[in-house]
C-alpha cells in the first residue's frame, strides 16, 4: 500500500469518527435542533463525511490547507443535513465554519506561506456575501437569510484557491439548486420550489470546485 493510499484512507477513517462527534454536539449545544438524528441518517452523514475526507486529502495531500478544508467538509453537511431537515441553517454553526476556516487558513498562510491568498479568502468571502445580499434585495422570497450568511465562509474557502473558483462555485451552486428542486418536487410533490432547501446546493457546489478545480 503506497503512503498516499494510507493517508488517504486514515483521513476517510477520521471523518467516519468526527461525523457523529459533530452530531452530538450539535444536539448538546443547540437543543432548538432537536435530539441526534435517527440511525440511518447518522450513517448516511457518516458515509458521505468520510467520502468527501478522502477525496479532499487526495486533492490537497498532506498540506498546510487541508484542516481546513476538511473543517468546510464535516459542517458543510451537517449544514446540509439540518437545512434538509428543518430548512434552517443555524448561526452558530456559520459562525463556527467562518470562524474556523479563517483561523485554519491564516495558520496554512503562515506556514505556507501565501498571505496573498489569505487576503483574496477574505475578500471571496465579502464578494460572495455581498452578492447574496444583492440576489435577496432583489428577490426576497429566492433566498433564506441563512444561505446569505452561508455564503461568507464559502466565499472565503473559494476565494483562498482563486476568483475563478469563487464565480464558478457560486454558479454551480444555483444549478445543483435547480436540479435538486426539481427532483424533491417530482420526489416529494412538493407545492412549491420555495420548499427546497438552497444550503446543500451552496456546499455541493463549493466543494465540488474546490476538488476539481486547481
Amino acid at each position: 500500500m503506497s503512503d498516499s493510499l494510507a493517508f488517504t484512507l486514515l483521513i476517510e477513517f477520521l471523518g467516519s469518527l468526527l461525523s457523529p462527534a459533530a452530531e452530538l454536539v450539535i444536539a448538546r449545544t443547540l437543543p432548538r435542533l432537536g435530539s441526534a438524528p435517527a440511525p440511518e441518517v447518522r450513517i448516511t452523514t457518516a458515509a458521505v463525511t468520510s467520502l468527501l475526507f478522502g477525496l479532499l486529502a487526495w486533492r490537497f495531500g498532506v498540506s498546510s490547507e487541508l484542516p481546513a478544508f476538511l473543517l468546510l467538509a464535516l459542517l458543510g453537511v451537517q449544514l446540509s443535513r439540518i437545512d434538509f431537515a428543518l430548512h434552517l441553517l443555524p448561526n452558530a454553526l456559520i459562525v463556527f465554519l467562518l470562524g474556523g476556516g479563517l483561523l485554519l487558513l491564516a495558520a496554512s498562510a503562515a506556514l505556507a506561506p501565501g498571505w496573498p491568498e489569505l487576503f483574496r479568502a477574505l475578500a471571496g468571502g465579502v464578494v460572495l456575501f455581498a452578492s447574496y445580499v444583492i440576489l435577496k434585495l432583489i428577490s426576497p422570497k429566492s433566498l433564506g437569510m441563512g444561505d446569505v450568511k452561508l455564503a461568507a465562509p464559502l466565499g472565503l474557502y473559494l476565494g483562498y484557491l482563486g476568483w475563478q473558483q469563487v464565480l464558478f462555485g457560486g454558479l454551480l451552486g444555483f444549478v445543483v439548486g435547480g436540479v435538486l428542486t426539481v427532483l424533491m418536487l417530482r420526489l416529494r410533490r412538493a407545492e412549491k420550489p420555495t420548499e427546497t432547501a438552497h444550503g446543500p446546493a451552496m456546499v455541493i457546489g463549493a466543494l465540488g470546485v474546490a476538488l476539481v478545480m486547481n
